[in-house]
């Protein structure tokens, strides 16, 4: 019997999933920020490590189910890293890794078609994007990363 984590790789999903993968690199990710609630979150951590409390205050929708389970995935794929310090109350924070911090053009991009659309639709969903989050210019440099 399988566990409910385990993941039968002779499934037909898997299998859709090994070709679109090949096919489509979006597939890759999407497969990691896929979803309603990972892009909000990590659009939050470009801006800075914050601690759980602030970015549920930051997406006072989400339920702190959802956010638990996305923290987790995001960490698991390796971008968000979750640092608990040991005192007591617990301080746990959590930042985008670099392979995260490279997600800031995608993020970008996708804010900005956001805005566009919703313009092009007569429906002003936000007015400019001047005060978007962008990675610092000394976590660009020790990344190599060209924004």
């Amino acid at each position: 019997m399988y566990a409910m984590t385990t993941i039968k790789e002779s499934s037909t999903i898997q299998e859709n999933k090994k070709i679109a993968f090949n096919q489509c690199p979006v597939t890759y990710l999407m497969e990691k920020i896929g979803g309603y609630w990972k892009p909000i979150i990590l659009f939050h951590l470009l801006s800075g490590s914050k601690r759980y409390s602030e970015i549920r205050k930051a997406i006072p929708s989400i339920t702190e189910k959802m956010l638990i389970q996305h923290l987790k995935q995001l960490e698991a794929d390796n971008l968000v890293a979750r640092e608990a310090k040991p005192v007591v109350p617990p301080y746990v924070t959590y930042s985008l890794t670099p392979s995260g911090l490279r997600l800031n053009s995608v993020l970008y991009a996708m804010a900005a078609w956001s805005v566009e659309d919703s313009r092009i639709n007569s429906n002003d969903i936000y007015k400019d994007l001047g005060d978007f989050p962008v990675v610092n210019k000394a976590e660009e440099t020790n990344m190599g990363m060209v924004l």
